[in-house]
């Protein structure tokens, strides 16, 4: 029987492993998601949780302030949701990184750049699970937005180490659990010195 997690559901299962998971909480009224704002500070990301594809449908709304709270909030009652998910506001890289089982190969670890873009570029990189270090060093320079991820346009150079640790531990998670049939996080989000996993979602068989 497939299981699908949600956002807030997929996020907490990778917590629970042990991966870098941004702060975040959902909220049922304005009274709990200016509260919970405030507890981890200004700029959050606020969400519709239960939508996929947030961007095209208007269900994510970033950099949010004190100040632009309000109005971010009606735009987000557009969408009709149940609850809002609130997260703390990561800057750095997107990147995407996925897991799919196939019938073949069995699951297929993929690394790329992340983010709105991910879908239209596809510069993307494969590995047939499991993988060692020096398999996740080369994923991550084989994309051409490696260069971007060097430091570029003045850029500061993101935590390479940190992208090579998190592909090996998803790795060791198909190992773990051989029913995941899917697993997507996009973005993972990473600078200089942190990473983040800021979006999530898995299907297990």
């Amino acid at each position: 029987m497939t299981k699908i997690l949600t956002e807030k559901e997929a996020e907490d299962f990778l917590e629970k492993e042990n991966f870098p998971i941004v702060k975040r909480k959902i909220a049922k009224n304005k009274k709990e998601i200016l509260s919970y704002a405030k507890e981890i500070g200004f700029p959050v990301v606020l969400k519709n949780p239960s939508l996929l594809h947030k961007t095209e449908k208007n269900a994510i709304k970033t950099n949010i302030t004190e100040k632009n709270i309000e109005n971010a909030l009606k735009e987000l009652e557009k969408t009709k949701p149940s609850t809002i998910l609130i997260q703390k506001q990561i800057q750095g890289s997107e990147i995407l990184i996925g897991l799919k089982k196939d019938p073949s190969f069995g699951h297929v670890i993929a690394f790329g750049l992340g983010g709105i873009y991910s879908e239209i570029l596809k510069d993307v990189s494969f590995r047939i699970c499991p993988i060692t270090k020096k398999d996740a060093a080369a994923m991550i320079k084989e994309i051409k937005g490696y260069q971007l991820l060097k430091g570029a346009r003045g850029k500061k150079p993101v935590n390479i180490k940190l992208i090579e640790n998190i592909l090996i531990k998803i790795s060791n998670l198909a190992k773990k659990y051989p029913n995941i049939k899917e697993l997507d996080i996009n973005p993972f989000m990473v600078n200089e010195k942190h990473a983040k996993i800021v979006d999530a979602r898995i299907i297990f068989d």
